[in-house]
C-alpha cells in the first residue's frame, strides 16, 4: 500500500514471562511504559474523500479501550497467554482489526530502545 499513518499510545502495566529460568529477569515480576503504535494503510484509491487513509481523530476509540483495559493492570491477569511484546502485537491486531480494516500492523515496545512488530 503506497499510503500509510501510524499513531503511538502509551501504558504502563506489570508482567511476568512463564517458561523463563527462575534466574532470568523476565521471570520476576516487573512491569514497563509500554508505547503501542498502530500503522494504517491505504492504496490511492481507498483514501478518503479528503484524502485520508483514516482520520486521526477515529482512534480515540483505541486509546480509551487501552486505558481501560490495559494501563495500570497487570497484564498475566489481561490477557490468556504469555504477555510478550510479540504476542501483545498479534493480541491487540486481531482485537482491532475488524474495527480499522485498514490496520496493517501494531508495534509495541516495552523499553526505549527495543520494539516488536506483528505484521500479516
Amino acid at each position: 500500500m503506497p499510503f500509510g499513518i501510524s499513531k503511538q499510545f502509551h501504558f504502563s502495566a506489570s508482567h511476568r514471562l512463564d517458561g523463563l529460568g527462575r534466574d532470568h529477569q523476565c521471570s520476576r515480576l516487573h512491569g514497563h511504559n509500554y508505547v503501542v503504535e498502530l500503522t494504517l494503510s491505504a492504496s490511492t484509491d481507498a483514501l478518503s474523500e479528503v484524502g485520508f487513509v483514516r482520520d486521526y481523530g477515529d482512534l480515540k476509540e483505541f486509546s480509551r479501550w487501552l486505558d481501560d483495559k490495559m494501563d495500570h493492570r497487570h497484564l498475566n491477569d489481561v490477557v490468556p497467554f504469555n504477555p510478550t511484546a510479540e504476542n501483545l502485537c498479534r493480541w491487540i491486531f486481531e482485537q482491532w482489526r475488524t474495527h480499522y480494516p485498514e490496520l496493517s500492523a501494531v508495534r509495541v515496545s516495552e523499553t526505549a530502545k527495543t520494539w516488536a512488530e506483528y505484521r500479516p
